[in-house]
């Protein structure tokens, strides 16, 4: 699986919550232009999302279930509820908040991850620094990933992308995905250059409602 996302773009079709686009066929018809443009792979959120793209495409899926916790910070795929509807949904890796920050019921990354495992899919961890990487890579994640780097308060204000967690998360070895605040193609190249294996856009591409907002603040008046 990992072979098939070496090299590649993996494009991060979601929507806002009350977005127009945030409905199942919406969402698998995204991923189904992602595919017949040179996407390698999607990361789609929700179960009913995920089993609409995965009816739709035979590009691997990376599945997060995003549910907030009163009290906790973490909130993708964030317990072992989460990471059993996105298997069930036909997620073939399965990303998750592997910062070291509370989480409800407390599961550390290493249970998620064998969580994931015992589902028959790969672990990606979602990281915010090195320390998160480390730790994750230690116990069993397939992937690692810059993804909250910039999200958490210790990164708050880190330039994205995260290139030097991306050399991190390389030197150990790791396959490392850079993810978050990808925004041109030069970042894409910049990605690779400082040892991505691979590199994942959202926002910059399928993020219709913020783009559109964008531009509209940009001109004298609007409707």
């Amino acid at each position: 699986m990992r072979e098939r996302l070496a090299g590649g773009l993996v494009v991060s079709v979601q929507a806002l919550p009350d977005s127009l686009l945030n409905t199942p066929e919406t969402i698998a018809l995204l991923a189904q232009v992602a595919e017949r443009n040179g996407a390698c792979a999607v990361r789609v959120e929700g179960g009913a999302r995920i089993g609409a793209v995965r009816r739709a495409t035979a590009l691997p899926i990376i599945g997060i279930v995003k549910r907030a916790y009163p009290g906790f910070e973490p909130y993708i795929t964030a317990t072992e509820r989460e990471v059993g509807e996105a298997a069930d949904a036909g997620a073939d890796i399965i990303a998750f908040d592997a910062t070291l920050r509370p989480r409800p019921g407390a599961p550390p990354p290493a249970e998620l991850i064998a969580a994931i495992h015992r589902r028959g899919a790969l672990a990606m961890a979602d990281c915010a620094d090195e320390a998160d990487a480390r730790a994750a890579f230690a116990a069993g994640a397939q992937l690692i990933g810059t993804t909250l780097c910039s999200y958490t308060r210790a990164t708050q204000g880190t330039l994205l992308p995260a290139l030097a967690l991306v050399r991190a998360i390389r030197a150990l070895g790791a396959f490392t995905v850079c993810e978050g605040g990808v925004s041109t193609p030069d970042d894409v190249r910049a990605a690779f250059t400082a040892g991505a294996h691979t590199v994942v856009v959202g926002t910059a591409i399928t993020n219709i409602d913020v783009l559109v907002r964008r531009f509209a603040g940009a001109a004298p008046k609007t409707t």
